[in-house]
């Protein structure tokens, strides 16, 4: 079954979403402070979606695995 481009962006979001919860629940259980759990959530989501484009930058810079295009077609 090939998957949408808009239920891989949903499936992503949702993800992401459960990524952050479970990092803010983490620090309120440890600090009892929701400033700060809130804090850190919205630190988490800006710096791993900045990391995770970084990543898939620096990724595209390699080639091993990279099958190569035939132009004979």
């Amino acid at each position: 079954m090939a998957e949408s481009h808009r239920r891989s962006v949903a499936k992503a979001a949702t993800w992401r979403m459960i990524a952050t919860l479970t990092t803010m629940g983490l620090v309120f259980i440890f600090t009892g402070k929701i400033a700060l759990s809130l804090g850190v959530g919205v630190f988490d989501v800006v710096l791993k979606l900045l990391f995770y484009y970084l990543h898939e930058r620096a990724w595209n810079a390699v080639t091993w695995g990279v099958a190569a295009h035939s132009s004979g077609q």
